[in-house]
């Protein structure tokens, strides 16, 4: 199952309470989510695997309340004879209905402590090569970009696993490149 990054839903939650203040479920949707995530921490920290049943059980109440107050708030707008087509959502509207289409992915990360709130991680690592694609414009060859891929892919894990980038480096230079995988 996919993941929805939280973060990135929290962003549009607060465009919309930015942009439109009468839409108070957006706010009510935010604490939620914020919410959902401090129980988990605390789960975590208290060596739990997952989460009370409780939790879960009050969670799945309040995203269906808050979600209601969203679609009775954004009411989906009626087609009219004269145009074709599906009529038009907006913003707002197309959340709404991706939040309830897609409530599990929403979710998982209460479900499945191994799914984080957010994906900033996988963005961080894709953000290095945007950057240098950025600087410098482009590789100059496919080569070098697999090498520099394969080298920050390298660092990266090495990361992951804790270790010091530069005794990583330092370790691939010598030879002893496997020491991140033992």
């Amino acid at each position: 199952m996919h993941a929805v990054c939280c973060a990135h839903l929290l962003r549009e939650l607060t465009g919309i309470e930015e942009n439109d203040p009468n839409q108070k479920w957006a706010t009510k949707f935010k604490e939620l989510l914020l919410k959902m995530k401090k129980v988990k921490d605390k789960s975590l920290l208290a060596g739990k695997s997952e989460l009370s049943y409780y939790h879960l059980h009050r969670f799945d109440i309040n995203y269906n309340e808050i979600l209601q107050e969203a679609i009775d708030t954004n009411p989906i707008p009626v087609a009219t004879e004269k145009k074709r087509g599906r009529k038009k959502k907006g913003k707002i509207l197309a959340l709404v209905e991706r939040l309830r289409e897609h409530k599990a992915s929403v979710c998982l990360f209460t479900k499945n402590f191994a799914v984080p709130f957010d994906n900033n991680q996988a963005e961080r690592d894709i953000r290095m090569i945007k950057v240098k694609t950025k600087v410098s414009g482009c590789f100059r060859t496919k080569d070098g970009a697999d090498d520099f891929l394969k080298i920050m892919s390298y660092v990266g894990t090495a990361k992951k696993q804790g270790f010091n980038s530069y005794e990583a480096i330092k370790n691939a230079v010598t030879g002893n490149s496997e020491f991140i995988f033992d």
